[in-house]
């Protein structure tokens, strides 16, 4: 049992998949597309080393792992042009940035951070919108590799991570959310964010931090 909100998390690592979203360079890096949006990328960096602490306790026990990436197709045939236009003051979605093309697959700003690179063997989803479920086959994956737990992980809390445990909730996916291993650019959203995921006993899931799912698998 996990010590969590708004009560203890029942883990069974067997059917647990550790899933760390959108961790990329145009996010988290300097000079990135969310720096260039006046962000301060450093409110994002705290989030590396527990998720890569969390990350390498949970490869040493062979069990599931998925990374997402958002970002559209180098012809942009995927992205709404009502997402394009609020992508942005200056350059926006598609445009060329610092780190290439702005979220477009392929590119070097697209890519996971160094620190936190997938290894060959693990689950790579590439999302065109926030969810992870979303025009992906996650899923379909993770039905047929027996998972109904997820440990959700990365950036940002009320964005693609709020999205992502809203959309694994519908589909009777158990979300535990460690508030370390999530963050946003804003502090008071990361903490709405995880206010409403443990509200009402828990509507859409569990808040814990990574220290207690550490004192679990050691």
């Amino acid at each position: 049992m996990v010590t969590a909100e708004p009560k203890p998390f029942r883990l069974v690592p067997a059917e647990c998949a550790l899933v760390v979203i959108d961790m990329q360079r145009d996010f988290l890096e300097r000079g990135g597309f969310g720096e260039s949006l006046g962000n301060d990328v450093s409110q994002l960096r705290s989030t590396v080393a527990p998720i890569r602490a969390l990350l390498h306790a949970w490869r040493a026990l062979g069990l599931a792992v998925v990374h997402t990436r958002e970002g559209h197709r180098p012809d942009l045939t995927d992205l709404p042009p009502s997402k394009k236009e609020r992508s942005g003051r200056g350059p926006g979605i598609g445009d060329a940035g610092p780190m290439g093309r702005i979220l477009v697959r392929g590119e070097p700003g697209h890519a996971i951070i160094a620190e936190l690179a997938p290894l060959p063997s693990e689950t790579v989803i590439d999302k065109p919108g926030k969810g992870a479920f979303w025009a992906t086959e996650l899923h379909t994956m993770l039905q047929n590799r027996g998972i109904g737990q997820l440990i959700v992980t990365g950036v940002t809390t009320e964005v693609c991570v709020h999205t992502t445990v809203r959309e694994a909730n519908d589909r009777g996916y158990d979300c535990l959310v460690p508030e370390d291993c999530v963050g946003s650019y804003f502090p008071e959203l990361h903490a709405a964010a995880l206010a409403m995921i443990k509200s009402q006993g828990g509507i859409f899931g569990w808040v814990t931090s990574s220290a207690h799912i550490f004192s679990v698998l050691n």
